[in-house]
């Protein structure tokens, strides 16, 4: 009965998040469902460590937040959309690479937050610009968000949470997702080309009324420049000891007290930034999940990592995290199957971190970030068709599972774990 009483609560919570009105929080569902577990079967002392684990993670996400949102203040992305537009040259193949690289870059520094919610906007207003269908780059844009996010522990929730399981060092970390993470790129552009073939014609571009060039867009020296310390500094936290969250919330105290000397973010913007509402959320979230695992759901992934040492093993676990990810959603897919795989040590964590990264990808439940990106579109004008999210996804994630993996376990034999 507990079981199916967690199992009937995630799937609750789950919908809210899914479903989620405006001006509605997950967390209005989700705490109440941690509740309810907390005065079933699961005791106080485990929820407390549970939520006491994941605080970590949960500030280093809201550091990331915020730094994002200084960043946009700062005019990063009115900077990174000019950029798209003038290097596209009014050829729409041109402006998909150009999103394909200047998407990874905020997906790997600033999260996929920050690009589902400040980016997808930039990239509709480029192919405004330019007289390209938005189709093909938009969709690139969200399939940026869940499989280019594998490089660093910042990129993603899944990818933090993964981070402080495997034990790597956050150099180490990088190191061995590179290559994963060149291949989804390439099998992500190429498979973008071929889906939206009619749009990325350079016949499919309409005449773009002449307008009076604007002012230029300024280089924002200083986010970038915070951006780039802030990273040399996150490569020598664990080394040093520091937690990576303390690097990032120095960044962006850099950032926001320079604002504040002009007409900058109050405090209560700088809480709002934190999305104290997600993070309750996924705080809830993880009780719940703990609750499933303790009550019998664990025993149905118990024998995941028979051979976690081997491609097929790596395959094996990749896999059930795509299809977990699909079934549950990618953030309770982690929550679920990490305590199983972490044990067997830093590669079966990675590969499940591809296969809850990348199998979204196949339909917009697998994660948060898709069904954020599908407001964010509609609120620009776009309307999205699932059967182009679907058809993109059935062309994009087998093959990228499979070729990251393989990539992944390439690493591992000759870096090392």
């Amino acid at each position: 009965m507990g079981l199916v009483m967690a199992l009937v609560l995630l799937a609750v919570t789950l919908a809210a998040a899914i479903v989620r009105p405006p001006r509605f929080h997950e967390a209005v569902v989700a705490v109440p469902a941690a509740a309810l577990c907390v005065l079933g079967p699961t005791s106080v002392g485990t929820a407390a460590d549970e939520v006491e684990a994941i605080a970590p993670t949960l500030g280093f996400l809201a550091a990331v937040l915020v730094l994002g949102r200084l960043c946009a203040r700062e005019g990063l992305f009115r900077w990174a959309g000019a950029v798209l537009s003038a290097a596209a040259r009014g050829r729409p193949s041109s402006l998909l690479a150009w999103v394909l690289f200047v998407g990874t870059a905020v997906t790997t520094v600033l999260s996929l937050d920050a690009t589902v919610v400040l980016f997808t906007p930039v990239v509709i207003a480029a192919a405004v610009r330019v007289g390209a269908p938005a189709r093909p780059h938009l969709h690139a844009t969200v399939h940026l968000a869940n499989s280019a996010s594998l490089l660093l522990p910042v990129s993603n929730l899944t990818n933090l949470l993964a981070y402080e399981a495997s034990g790597l060092s956050f150099a180490r970390f990088a190191a061995l997702m590179a290559l994963p993470l060149l291949v989804v790129l390439v099998v992500e552009y190429l498979a973008t080309r071929v889906c939206f073939a009619g749009d990325l014609r350079p016949d499919a571009v309409a005449p773009v009324p002449d307008r009076p060039p604007g002012p230029a867009e300024r280089v924002p020296v200083l986010a970038l420049a915070v951006l780039a310390v802030a990273l040399a500094g996150l490569v020598a936290s664990s080394p040093l000891g520091v937690h990576p969250g303390w690097v990032v919330a120095a960044a962006a105290l850099v950032l926001a007290l320079k604002q504040w000397r002009g007409a900058g973010p109050t405090p209560v913007e700088l809480v709002r930034w934190c999305e104290p509402g997600f993070l309750l959320f996924v705080a809830a979230l993880a009780v719940v999940v703990r609750t499933a695992t303790d009550e019998g759901l664990g025993d149905v992934v118990d024998g995941l990592v028979d051979q976690p040492d081997t491609l097929a093993g790596l395959l094996v676990i990749a896999a059930v995290g795509a299809v977990a990810a699909n079934l549950l959603n990618n953030l309770p897919a982690t929550l679920l199957l990490l305590p199983f795989v972490a044990p067997s040590g830093s590669g079966p964590v990675l590969a499940l971190l591809l296969g809850v990264n990348i199998g979204p990808n196949l339909t917009y439940v697998g994660s948060l970030a898709s069904m954020l990106w599908l407001r964010v579109a509609r609120a620009e004008g776009e309307h999205p068709k699932l059967a182009d999210f679907t058809r993109h996804g059935l062309v994009t994630v087998p093959v990228a599972l499979l070729g990251a993996t393989a990539a992944l376990w390439l690493a591992l034999e000759t870096i090392g774990a």
